[in-house]
């Protein structure tokens, strides 16, 4: 479904990403783990085309993408919830949802999309006519995801999505996005600083280091390696 061939990136002359190769088959949950700087989220960024790529490709279904404009990636079903959240805060809960459809035009799809992000997260839905920027951090984590939904990605990027919140918001999420993953027939690549929630979920997994994937195998095999449970797993 996607694939990164020999992809360098940059933030201006700092290469962040050098030379990393990686594939997502369609339905399947792909991990990417690692430190802080180690390239997970300039990973994500590249695929969408917010930072571009100066060496390498990626292809989606086989299409090269690493040169288009970033609406044109989420016209082909490419979705990201961002790291941090990124919602309007002076939009209400609705309005956020709204703009997550932005591209589409079929009303009545929008409105059963509407009602499953609702199903998924209740609050949301208590909460419709209320600021996203006065709910808690676990409300607009859901909020994130819901608007990404609407947008009806093939393909949901998802960066950190357990940053900053408390354990039991954590397992919500995680049990979200197995449940996003099967009902929709969605593909999730999810960048994860909690390697031991992820790889609960996850089929298959890459370690990443200072730009550099030095590690994949199925999610099982990655939880038992002795140097993931070194590095990542406080084991």
């Amino acid at each position: 479904m996607l694939e990164l061939k020999q992809v360098h990136s940059y933030y201006g002359n700092i290469e962040a990403l050098k030379g990393i190769s990686l594939e997502i088959k369609e339905g399947e949950i792909i991990t990417l783990i690692g430190a802080n700087g180690a390239g997970k989220t300039t990973t994500l960024m590249s695929i969408s085309n917010i930072v571009e790529p100066r060496q390498g490709e990626i292809l989606f279904h086989g299409k090269p993408i690493h040169t288009l404009p970033a609406e044109e990636i989420v016209a082909m079903g490419i979705c990201q919830v961002p790291e941090g959240r990124h919602i309007f805060p002076q939009l209400t809960v609705r309005e956020n949802l709204d703009m997550g459809a932005f591209l589409r035009n079929d009303k009545q799809g929008i409105k059963q999309d509407i009602d499953y992000v609702y199903s998924l997260f209740p609050i949301l839905a208590e909460r419709s006519g209320q600021s996203g920027g006065t709910l808690s951090g676990g409300e607009q984590q859901m909020l994130a995801i819901s608007r990404a939904l609407m947008a009806r990605p093939k393909l949901l990027l998802m960066d950190e999505p357990s940053m900053g919140l408390a354990p039991i918001i954590i397992s919500q999420i995680f049990d979200i996005i197995k449940k996003i993953n099967k009902e929709q027939n969605t593909t999730i690549f999810l960048v994860e600083q909690n390697a031991n929630q992820a790889l609960q979920i996850a089929d298959r997994g890459y370690v990443i280091e200072n730009g550099y994937i030095t590690l994949t195998d199925n999610a099982e095999a990655l939880r038992t390696n002795e140097a993931v449970q070194k590095a990542y797993l406080g084991i």
